[in-house]
Order: structure tokens, then C-alpha cells, then sequence
């Protein structure tokens, strides 16, 4: 690897490793793990690549540091889960950008998760529709042994037909990848929260329905981190219990 390679991989683990260090300030502990886990893994591979005795020592001693932080922060989130006391907040404000599906939901998706439920009314319009498709991408990139997804919605009166029929499409393409979507379509649903098995809860004021439209050739239309938001609330719990399969 060359020193260009080697100096910029240090500078991405240093950006990532700050966020860390502020996202664990805030409160944000299981956003600053995972931080934590990704700056320390690209300092691994520094390590690994560096010639310098010196350099090697310095990243030894900085991996070091970060990893012992980085428990400490798994012990504080434990405790926390365990006595069901683990409450983040998200405010987005209106027209920000940052907050894709994978800003927002990746830190509580990894290979625990199972089976996950989403409640959420507005699945309903083909952009809706959509954004239910990114979602459930997210969770085949990010959850290796997931098997069951669940969705409550409400039926599209003004065009049942199509909704159910684009659902039902993603249906069959989860099912490829051996995935299970079970929809139930309900009258009087107001609940938008997401849960997964691992225990994590995350309630969205939106519902999944929290971007603005986008011309088709404008930045954000296919980068949801890019894309301008409405203004809305994302809460985080976690629950040592599940509903039942």
C-alpha cells in the first residue's frame, strides 16, 4: 500500500474515530460503538500496512486507547438496555440532509437481527412504496441471517389495486433471498415505529415518509443521505423483550 493510501485510510479512521468521541458526548452510545468499531478497524489496517517502526507504536498505543473506550461504551449500553433505560433523540430539522435510511437505521442492523416489524399508515403511494423497497435494501445489506419481515400499513383507497401489487413485487423478491413478508393492511393505524429483534426500537414522527421530492436528475434523487427532509423526530429505545414471533 502506498504512503497516499496509508495517509488517507489514517484520515478517514481520524474522522470517523472524532465522530465517535462526539456521538458518545451527546449520549448517541450505540452510534459511537459502531463508530468506535469502524475507526478502530481501519487503524488495524494501517497498522498493517505501516513500514515505520516509530508509526507502528504510535498506532498500537492509539488502537489501544480507542478499543478501551470503546468497552467502555459497550458496558455503559448494556447496563443501559438491561434496565430499559436507553432513550436517544434525532431531531431533523426541515430541508437537512444527512439522514438516509442508512444514517438513521445501520448502527441497530447487524447479523442479531432476525426478524424485524414496521408499523407505519403510509405505505401506501407508489413513492411510499419506494421507500418501503430502500428499506427493506438496507436490511438485506445489513442483516445476514434476517428471515421475517412484517409490515402493518393502511390500504391506499384511491388505488388499492396498485399498492397491493407492488408490495406483493417485493414480496417475491425477498422471498428469492429467502426472506419472508408477511402484510397486514389495517383500517385505524397510527403507530409509526420499527422494531427489530435484536431488541432496538426506533419510532419516526414520519414514518419511513420523512423526504422531500426530488427532480429526477438532481442530487438526492437516488442518495437518500443527500436528500433534503422534512422536518421530523427519530426516538431510540431498546427493550430486553420483543413481541413474540
Amino acid at each position: 500500500m502506498s504512503e497516499a493510501a496509508i495517509t488517507g485510510m489514517e484520515a478517514s479512521a481520524a474522522k470517523i474515530l472524532t465522530r465517535a468521541i462526539e456521538m458518545e458526548r451527546h449520549g448517541k452510545y450505540q452510534t459511537a460503538l459502531v463508530c468506535y468499531q469502524e475507526g478502530i478497524d481501519l487503524l488495524l489496517e494501517v497498522l498493517k500496512a505501516s513500514k515505520d517502526p516509530n508509526k507502528k507504536k504510535h498506532y498500537r498505543s492509539k488502537i489501544e486507547e480507542y478499543m478501551t473506550q470503546a468497552e467502555k461504551v459497550k458496558v455503559l449500553l448494556e447496563r443501559l438496555k438491561q434496565e430499559g433505560k436507553y432513550h436517544e433523540q434525532l431531531k431533523i430539522e426541515d430541508n437537512a440532509t444527512g439522514h438516509g435510511y442508512s444514517a438513521i437505521f445501520s448502527p441497530y442492523m447487524d447479523e442479531t437481527v432476525v426478524e424485524v416489524w414496521i408499523e407505519d399508515a403510509y405505505i401506501r403511494s407508489y413513492h411510499q412504496v419506494n421507500n418501503f423497497l430502500r428499506f427493506c435494501e438496507l436490511l438485506c445489506t445489513r442483516c445476514d441471517n434476517l428471515k421475517t419481515v412484517n409490515l402493518s400499513t393502511s390500504t391506499d383507497d384511491n388505488n388499492s389495486s396498485n399498492q397491493q401489487e407492488n408490495i406483493a413485487c417485493i414480496a417475491r423478491s425477498l422471498s428469492q433471498r429467502g426472506i419472508i413478508l408477511n402484510v397486514n393492511y389495517v383500517s385505524n393505524l397510527h403507530d409509526r415505529e420499527i422494531r427489530f429483534s435484536n431488541g432496538w426500537i426506533i419510532k419516526v414522527g414520519r414514518g419511513l415518509d420523512y423526504f422531500k421530492k426530488v427532480d429526477k436528475f438532481c442530487i438526492g434523487f437516488h442518495d437518500m443521505n443527500q436528500r433534503p427532509c422534512h422536518s421530523t423526530t427519530v426516538d431510540i429505545f431498546h427493550s430486553k423483550h420483543t413481541r413474540d414471533r
